[in-house]
């Protein structure tokens, strides 16, 4: 039952102490204003970083050839190594655990791509279909590459939304044909990325691996090849049996980093995992050490306050009060002081990680590692909820306490 006059008294104490009620909730405020806004500075840190991988496959190897580093089998060092169309066919055939595989080819240099009397120089690509899903390209305007471009060598392309804008401004590309070194390419669509290389990755020209082979004299060649695990898989075992086939094949030492290049998104990804996870330890270690602090400082600030009411205390229960009444009269005064207090840290921290929020997007800025630096809202209620229990924790004893004061003995307390 709400007693209005218990909660009157209550007030009137904390405004007769203002000092010591203002330290006593800056320790709980400023608990959970640090582990509030560390934590959403860990998800900023993390979003960023994640962000890096946009939509492409996290279990994705990438690999490409060199030149041999070592000598293998009585060959000399400084071979170069070039994979053909039989090694795509051999990998899809051999390579257990292999979900996807694509290749993709550059047309040397950044070459101009013309329209009308609009030009850019930009990066060509051939690739097959499932390298732009998985590399992280997405449908922007019109489609993607298909199966049927790759087979019928149609003279097709994919714009990068960025060369789409100089290209044609406003107007829509798709249907159009641009001219890319003296070849007529349909336009069949515009793709995004998403992450923190994107407006790079989108001054780029996708058009069917099998038309770049044919059409800029690459017959046979393959440059880079992108593959994928199967779900299960970890994607350092598909490497090291890619590695063994390869180096089969072209006679080169499987320890002959030079001779294959290798870049493998899966292991970078869990690196990552492991580094947040200890980052996201750390904060909760500081942030719940700080909120500690806070609630201890209640709790002494509570053990002063029935000390120095010793005497009332005694009056009270000499007239009646129960133990009861005593203990609620202490557990609400703590229980307010820090749930207040706690709830302008939550406020005013999650408040500023919105403003930061704001300000990124307004003003287009792209960090390179920071995004969204946002607190998920189970974990700021939970946060508020014990932030109320371990407010009533920490005057519980300093309650006990008082309920336990014999009245003669509170009554003769200086």
């Amino acid at each position: 039952m709400f007693d209005i006059d218990k909660w009157q008294e209550i007030l009137g104490t904390m405004r007769k102490n203002k000092l010591r009620t203002f330290l006593t909730a800056f320790g709980v405020f400023w608990g959970v204003f640090m582990l509030v806004l560390l934590l959403g500075v860990g998800n900023g840190l993390e979003n960023g970083i994640y962000n890096r991988f946009g939509d492409g496959a996290k279990n994705s190897v990438f690999v490409w050839s060199g030149k041999t580093a070592v000598a293998h089998k009585g060959m000399k060092p400084g071979r170069e190594i070039k994979f053909t169309n039989a090694d795509l066919e051999a990998i899809e055939r051999e390579v257990a655990g292999l979900n996807m595989m694509a290749p993709r080819n550059r047309v040397a240099g950044e070459y101009t791509i013309n329209y009308k009397k609009q030009n850019g120089s930009y990066q060509v690509f051939g690739a097959e279909p499932d390298f732009m899903e998985i590399n992280g390209e997405r449908a922007y305007r019109g489609r993607m590459l298909n199966k049927y471009d790759e087979q019928e060598k149609r003279k097709v392309v994919v714009l990068g939304e960025q060369v789409a804008q100089v290209l044609f401004g406003e107007q829509n590309p798709v249907g159009e044909h641009v001219n890319i070194r003296g070849i007529y390419f349909k336009v069949v669509g515009t793709f995004k990325v998403k992450g923190n290389n994107s407006g790079r990755r989108e001054e780029r020209a996708y058009i069917p691996f099998s038309t770049l082979q044919g059409a800029f004299n690459q017959p046979n060649q393959v440059q880079l090849m992108l593959l994928t695990a199967q779900d299960g898989v970890p994607a350092k075992e598909m490497e090291d049996r890619l590695r063994t086939l390869l180096s089969q094949r072209h006679k080169f030492a499987e320890t002959d980093d030079m001779a294959l290049g290798v870049e493998n998104t899966e292991a970078e990804y869990l690196k990552l995992q492991g580094l947040f996870s200890g980052i996201r330890i750390f904060v909760w270690i500081v942030g719940i050490g700080t909120l500690i602090a806070g609630i201890v400082g209640v709790s002494n600030i509570m053990m002063i306050i029935v000390k120095e009411r010793t005497r009332e205390i005694g009056v009270r229960k000499a007239l009646g009060a129960t133990p009861l009444s005593i203990v609620s009269l202490i557990l609400q005064e703590s229980v307010v002081i820090t749930a207040f207090s706690g709830y302008m840290g939550l406020l005013l921290a999650t408040g500023l990680l919105a403003l930061i929020e704001h300000m990124l997007i307004s003003s287009g800025a792209e960090l390179p590692f920071f995004a969204q630096p946002e607190v998920d809202l189970e974990v700021a209620l939970s946060a508020t909820l014990v932030l109320v229990l371990a407010g009533a924790i920490a005057g519980l004893m300093p309650a006990l306490k008082a309920a336990n004061i014999k009245p003669i003995e509170a009554l003769r307390a200086d």
